[in-house]
């Protein structure tokens, strides 16, 4: 891959390469997957670079392939995803995943984890453990039911067939807050898809809170649950809630590192 920085360089007089090639990153970082194609505004308020700079750096983006134009819309150029494929190519997807798990523990001082079914139940397949002393206990290889806690859940609302086999094996109780009935369950699902995320407290374990989005894969079939978890007394509801926004974005990333796609209608 070679970019010729002379053709992407900012003319505002003064600028630093480096600079200019920040404010390039803060342009593609702008797109997602929820939000594919954006517009010069809606770029100039996510990036808060002046109006000008952002029309003569984004002309530069899409004559180098760094950006596509249709009309006045923009997406990531195609050329983008010919240099990802190399990037990847030998590296195990976990291992790819890792610096968002980080990023996020970082981020919230939480642990973070990715789970995924197996055998009817979760198993945690990799994770970013948080600093804190007082954490919540879990290891890679961890399983649990998948009918308790904010993963299964997700993991319940975009495989039908695996949620209406767990609604018919029997939910045994494990704490005073695990929902036992099929039917309370099923609406708890069916709201989790609705919202994008679940978010639960101390059905597995007495004071203990998880929030999770899902990770989907390249033809939007669910890869797995991206979760935060700590103790309820650093995560109760109004604390779970304000990590909603940074969990939804490092579990769009985690998708397109996948090369995945949301669902339609999602």
């Amino acid at each position: 891959m070679c970019v010729t920085l002379k053709a992407v360089t900012d003319p505002s007089p003064g600028v630093a390469p480096l600079l200019v090639l920040k404010k390039i990153t803060a342009i593609l970082s702008t797109f997602s997957l929820p939000m594919p194609e954006l517009g010069l505004a809606d770029i100039r308020a996510a990036t808060g670079i002046p109006h000008s700079t952002v029309q003569r750096l984004v002309a530069n983006m899409v004559q180098e392939g760094l950006l596509d134009r249709h009309g006045d819309r923009y997406r990531v150029g195609l050329k983008v995803a010919h240099w990802a494929a190399p990037a990847t190519t030998g590296l195990d997807y976990l291992e790819i995943v890792r610096p968002v798990l980080q990023r996020l523990r970082d981020q919230l001082a939480e642990t973070v984890c990715i789970f995924r079914e197996s055998g009817n139940q979760r198993v945690c397949v990799a994770m970013a453990e948080t600093r804190h002393v007082l954490r919540c206990a879990v290891e890679v290889g961890s399983i649990s039911p998948l009918y308790v806690g904010s993963a299964g859940r997700v993991i319940l609302a975009w495989n039908q067939s695996l949620a209406d086999k767990i609604y018919a094996s029997g939910l045994d109780a494990l704490t005073e807050a695990t929902i036992t009935s099929p039917e309370a369950l099923k609406k708890a699902v069916a709201q989790t898809r609705a919202d994008g995320f679940a978010i639960t407290a101390g059905e597995r374990v007495t004071s203990a809170s998880g929030l999770s989005a899902p990770i989907f894969g390249p033809h939007a079939e669910l890869f797995g649950a991206l979760t935060v978890m700590g103790p309820s007394v650093r995560m109760p509801r109004e604390v779970c809630e304000s990590f909603v926004e940074p969990v939804l974005a490092a579990a769009d990333e985690a998708t397109r590192l996948r090369s995945g796609r949301i669902p339609k209608g999602e």
